[in-house]
């Protein structure tokens, strides 16, 4: 039977709309006698309530915006889970959108955004996003902005990280330790702080040992497309200074750096040591099995929604931005054996 709406209702009971909709909300105004008459007619009728329509006139859409750079890395479906336990429990709806790493589609997302249509915003920047001037907008109009992931260092606004430059740390002495003497850290963008913050660690690592000297040398940048980043792994390896470790900024360009090392017939872990910032499910079974700094995306996007939940809930009370920093955790595999194993 096709669903009707609540003015097609009324039409049918002879009553306004206004009178059909008090009730069905149980309103002292209306008469016990109407409201058992407009209910009988509602379910006869199939009648349902539009939540949005209803959200609307009491000015809240009850619909939040998560806005992803891709969905091709695991990570953010693991977060959007996180995220969307948390709506569930509060009644929410998600909207979620790509912005396929380009500024201008996070851009027009947000201008979007600032309609009335959400209530707040989760957001993980795409990697072109240097000017803050339309998240800025957002804030202006009161809308809740809560970053997770990859987040602007100078915006003043609450976001969940993790502890990116320790890690970056770790994974060059860790390198260091199994025997590499010539590491590199592959980044995938040049202007995004999570990309930034690991390279950094990474870099002060290196330096501390005595092992490399240039700094410049140590961070190489596939910032381009996928072609563009399997070509410059590819002269990396082909180069007389090749690299015996690798740190990849992101899954994408370890399985390149996999990909490469086949193709070169260059033997991972005994020729090169590998180690990406991952949540890749797949990491276990990889030949050989990827080592990885596995961030906690799951308890990322529901401590992020949290957050977003306080301040659409509670806007006078929440009004300090908040910095959460979770912790990764290094999963040792096949990988990143020392160099002793194979003597």
């Amino acid at each position: 039977m096709k669903r009707i709406n609540l003015k097609e209702l009324a039409n049918l009971l002879n009553l306004s709309t206004s009178s059909v909709s008090k009730a069905l909300r149980d309103s002292h105004e209306i008469s016990e006698e109407t409201k058992k008459k407009v209910r009988e007619f509602a379910v006869k009728h199939n009648y349902s309530p539009n939540p949005y329509a209803t959200s609307l006139r009491k000015k809240k859409s009850k619909t939040i915006a998560v806005i992803l750079p891709e969905v091709a890395d695991n990570y953010f479906s693991l977060a959007i889970n996180g995220i969307q336990k948390v709506a569930e429990a509060r009644g929410y709806h998600l909207l979620i959108y790509l912005s396929h790493e380009k500024y201008s589609i996070e851009k027009a997302v947000l201008e979007e955004c600032s309609n009335g249509r959400v209530d707040g915003v989760l957001i993980s920047i795409s990697s072109e996003t240097t000017d803050h001037s339309h998240l800025q907008k957002l804030v202006n109009e009161n809308i809740p902005l809560v970053f997770f992931d990859r987040a602007p260092e100078d915006f003043n606004a609450s976001k969940v990280i993790t502890n990116d430059y320790d890690c970056g740390y770790f994974t060059a002495m860790h390198l260091i330790e199994d025997g590499c003497t010539n590491p590199v850290f592959l980044s995938m963008s040049s202007a995004l702080p999570i990309c930034h913050r690991r390279a950094e660690g990474f870099k002060a690592a290196v330096l501390a040992t005595g092992i490399a000297s240039d700094p410049n040398k140590l961070v190489h940048y596939c910032d381009g497309t996928e072609e563009e980043s399997m070509k410059k792994i590819q002269e990396l390896f082909e180069s007389k200074n090749r690299p015996d470790g690798v740190v990849a900024s992101v899954e994408r360009l370890a399985i390149q750096t996999y990909m490469v090392a086949q193709e070169s017939e260059i033997n991972i872990p005994k020729e090169v040591k590998v180690i990406a910032f991952s949540t890749l499910e797949t990491a276990p079974i990889l030949n050989p099995p990827l080592s990885t700094i596995t961030q906690p995306a799951y308890d990322t996007g529901t401590k992020a929604a949290e957050l977003l939940f306080q301040r659409i809930e509670k806007p006078l009370q929440y009004t300090q931005p908040e910095c959460v920093v979770l912790p990764s955790i290094f999963m040792e595999r096949k990988s990143c054996i020392p160099k002793s194993h194979f003597s």
